[in-house]
């Protein structure tokens, strides 16, 4: 199994009907990660040790620190995964606004952004992509059965893009904003475009996750749970349209539903 070197076992006392009996018990690594640009330390993020150059694009993008997959020059990962140097043109403006806005937002794992709502000038999604209700109702499915680090230790988020061919992109990881920078980053560095896509996420439709969307021009964001209503208001703002309690046949429209056929 590839995801076996991120777990750990510890010894755990279960204690069942007043009873307690030793256990076997999987947990996930967790791990410092270093990003380094330009040779200069960026940031450090507490993650999964997984996918970490697909995380640090995701992340510098998402930022808008690097505008485009193209200015990427290299990217390099430290024997023991827990550095990752990028070499690549930037925004310098951007670069400065993350450094001084550093919002701590809401995402478990403690994320930073310098996205703050009211900063974003990003033009308004018109996009005229659309996608059944029904492939909604069916991703949805295979997005929570298909977790493996999940399935195995009820302790990572999950994000999927679904594109326009029908392919998906997964990752996983303990933070919200982890997981979506990590897919991203991935579609990124295979060429892929994610403006006629479908982001699904675990976890709440907080402002930040939203923001990301936005970010990457992905029209459409989908969620078991619930939103905020600040992240609602981003959605509405951009041109997103956010779908939440996505369960089964049913699920909530929040904004721009035209992109969904029923």
């Amino acid at each position: 199994m590839d995801n076996a070197k991120y777990l750990k076992t510890v010894i755990i006392d279960k204690l069942i009907e007043n009873v307690a009996t030793q256990f076997e018990d999987v947990t996930i690594d967790e791990s410092r990660l270093n990003l380094y640009l330009n040779g200069e330390k960026t940031i450090s993020m507490m993650t999964i040790p997984k996918d970490q150059d697909a995380h640090a694009i995701g992340f510098l993008m998402s930022e808008n620190v690097i505008s485009s997959i193209a200015d990427v020059e290299d990217i390099t990962v430290s024997e023991d995964g827990l550095r990752v140097d990028v070499k690549a043109k930037i925004n310098e403006g951007s670069l400065e606004n993350l450094y001084k806005e550093k919002t701590l937002v809401s995402g478990c794992g403690g994320g930073i952004t310098g996205n703050i709502e009211g900063s974003l000038e990003i033009p308004f999604n018109q996009t005229a992509f659309t996608v059944k209700a029904q492939t909604i109702s069916s991703e949805i499915k295979i997005f929570y059965r298909e977790s493996e680090l999940y399935n195995l230790t009820g302790c990572v988020h999950k994000a999927m893009i679904y594109l326009l061919d029908g392919s998906t992109i997964t990752a996983e990881d303990i933070g919200r904003h982890n997981a979506i920078d990590k897919v991203v980053g991935k579609c990124k560095l295979q060429g892929l475009d994610t403006t006629k896509s479908v982001l699904f996420v675990s976890g709440r439709l907080s402002s930040e996750m939203v923001t990301k969307a936005v970010m990457h021009r992905i029209p459409i964001i989908v969620s078991r749970t619930a939103p905020t209503y600040l992240g609602v208001q981003v959605a509405h703002k951009h041109g997103i349209t956010m779908i939440g309690f996505a369960r089964g046949r049913k699920m909530n429209l929040y904004t721009h539903q035209g992109r969904i056929n029923v």
